[in-house]
This record gives C-alpha cells, structure tokens and sequence, in this order.
C-alpha cells in the first residue's frame, strides 16, 4: 500500500510554545490509522498541522504532494478533510443545512444528491431528522451528523478527532462500525482518540503520543501486547 499521507521531523506549536516534536507518522491509502494518547499530547495540534491551521517545520505530504505553504482551503480540496474534536456544528441550522455546508465547495450537483444519499444511508436517523435544529439533537447525533457533513466533502483522508469524547458506549461502538463501512467504501481515516480500547478496536495500525513525541508505533495486536501500552492506556499490568 503506498502512503497517502507522510509526516517526518514535524514540529508545530503556538508562538514561542512549542508541543510537537520530531513527528512521523504515515498513513497508507485504504487503512484506519489511529493516533491515541492522553489529553494535552499534541494529537489534536497534529492535525491542526496537517490541515495547516497552525504552521509546522518537516516534512508533509499527501499523495506525495508537499502541504507546507497551501491554506487550509487548498488542503481542504485535495480531499484532507477533518471531523473536529466537539463537533462545531452550526447549531441553529437544520441537519441537512449543516450537511450542506460540509459540500460548500463542490461544483458536482449530481456529486452532491449522491452523497446525501449515501450519508442518510450510513445514518437514518439524520434522514430523519433532517429538518430539525442541529443544537437540539443528542450529543451521539451530533457527532454522526459531523461525521456525515465531512463526508459531504467527498474526503480522500478523513481526520476524526476525539469521536469517542463524553458519549455512551453503545452510541461509540455504532460509530465505529460506521468508520470501518467509510473505509470499505474507500476513505482512509486517522482516527485521533483519548479512548485506547475504542481505538484499537477498528484500527489496522497505531501510534502513541506523549508530551508531543510518538513513542510507540505498529500494528495494533503488537500495541495491544506491548506491557507499556498495557500499563499506561490499557489498565492492564
């Protein structure tokens, strides 16, 4: 598999605090790659990175294309599309206008109506629900209509940050089978998440962060086995 993403010797921070330091990470076309790590980390300032709303120094590409100097709009259309952590709906719009906006920037109205279709079959309930206020939803069909409105954009990458934070365990085990159906339909996914079980759970491979270093990487049966990992994220001695 060659790799759709690639991160070597990347640093990144804000002002004259720096959190990342020597970041690589690659992620290869068809895979759910995770990142997992304690809050305050770096893994949320990486994806910043990656989406250029903070600037960095390394190495970065997607699909062998350098990202260091494009906008977040140019990384936007290259198909390098991100689900941020807390959702950011518009919470005073209806479902199927916040999904709307996840399309804003696509040409291809035939394109469109068929990724409505396609994200009301991942998620009925938002077919539902499509006329209803965002912000009056539960905070596990907020997180589904997220999801859906990236998906609006027809990502290539999806960067799904936090998925898991404050809901119902049931509600993050339907939305992890919706990550592995994304994924079947071809979309990559880096999968950036405090909840270690849920992470390794649907993941092909995985990273550590702490204190803005990856300190263990590989397949996630090797992580799952590793006595760090265990000890630390897994509450297994």
């Amino acid at each position: 598999m060659s790799a759709l993403l690639e991160i070597a010797g990347l640093g990144a921070g804000y002002g004259e605090a720096p959190v990342l330091f020597d970041v690589g990470l690659e992620v290869r076309a068809g895979e759910i790659v995770t990142l997992v790590g304690s809050n305050g980390a770096g893994k949320t300032t990486l994806l910043r990175a990656i989406s250029r709303t903070v600037d960095s120094t390394g190495t970065l590409r997607f699909d062998g294309r350098p990202l260091g100097g494009l906008t977040p709009e140019q990384v936007f259309d290259l198909g390098l599309v991100q689900v941020p952590e807390g959702r950011q709906l518009f919470d005073r719009m209806s479902v199927e206008d916040n999904l709307r906006m996840g399309a804003y920037r696509r040409r291809d109205a035939a394109g469109v109506r068929e990724a409505f279709d396609r994200v009301y079959r991942l998620f009925p309930v938002l077919r539902e629900r499509r006329a209803q206020l965002a912000g009056s939803m539960s905070g596990g069909e907020q997180q589904m209509c997220a999801i859906a409105r990236a998906l609006m954009a027809a990502p290539r990458l999806l960067l799904v940050d936090e998925m898991s934070l404050g809901l119902a365990p049931v509600v993050v085990d339907q939305l992890l089978e919706v990550l592995a159906e994304i994924r079947r339909q071809g979309i990559t996914v880096l999968l950036v998440e405090q909840d270690v079980f849920a992470a390794f759970s649907v993941a092909d491979r995985g990273y550590v962060m702490e204190t803005g270093r990856i300190v263990r990487e590989g397949a996630v049966a090797d992580l799952r086995s590793d006595p760090e990992v265990r000890k630390a994220y897994l509450g297994v001695h």
